[in-house]
């Protein structure tokens, strides 16, 4: 599977550009295009950043997408991996310093879950992207609270389709109550939320989706529904 681009509908607007984390796409003379297709992994992550509808995925032979080529070529293509260093804020109170798990359950890996497991029944449930419990220094207390955790990586990890599938499932079959996405603010990092959209669209049940987005210094970004 390989990007088209409706060139008459493209407005050069860049949001797939920053939206492929490959650096597939760049602007050329005011309309996006593949500079070379060895760097286009195929997943269409880019469609939902084009607000025209101006992408879509075409099947036909292509060069075979390349981890390597791309790390090699274009080592800064995606924003999400540039390098920075930050001092973290200072903590007045050693108290703020202990925090207790609210994990609730096991196993946490999304492609590990069974979408029909007893903890899943009636729940709330936060599908975090793998880096933002890292970043955000009281994410158990704030996020995990009550509620059931499945993580994720939509850049690294492989099982796209099955994790429609299983969001779509327990959406369905464990009747959870909500969805709570935490990602990342780098671009790479929408993947989820547009998994957890796909879930709904394929799911017979509709339930409320929330967005939260976490900065790479561990700020909290934005909160909103979707």
């Amino acid at each position: 599977m390989v990007v088209k681009i409706d060139e008459d509908r493209c407005t050069g607007c860049g949001s797939c550009v920053e939206g492929c984390h490959g650096g597939a796409l760049q602007l050329v003379d005011g309309k996006a295009r593949i500079i070379d297709e060895n760097y286009c992994d195929g997943l269409g992550m880019c469609i939902g950043e084009c607000p025209v509808g101006a992408i879509s995925l075409e099947e036909r032979e292509a060069k075979p997408y390349s981890k390597q080529t791309v790390a090699e070529s274009k080592p800064c293509a995606c924003p999400g991996s540039a390098e920075m260093s930050f001092e973290p804020p200072t903590v007045q109170n050693e108290a703020d310093l202990a925090v207790f798990s609210r994990l609730r359950q096991w196993p946490v890996q999304l492609q590990l879950l069974n979408p029909e497991a007893a903890f899943l029944r009636n729940a709330d449930v936060v599908l975090a992207a793998d880096c933002t419990a890292f970043a955000f220094g009281n994410f158990h207390n704030q996020f995990l609270k009550n509620n059931c955790l499945a993580i994720a990586c939509p850049k690294l990890d492989q099982a796209k389709d099955i994790y429609v599938e299983k969001l779509a499932a327990m959406f369905d079959c464990s009747f959870v109550n909500s969805l709570t996405v935490i990602v990342m603010e780098v671009p790479c990092c929408k993947g989820l939320l547009q998994i957890a959209q796909q879930a709904q669209a394929a799911a017979k049940r509709k339930i409320p989706i929330r967005k939260i987005v976490i900065g790479i210094k561990g700020e909290l970004k934005s909160e909103e529904k979707e």
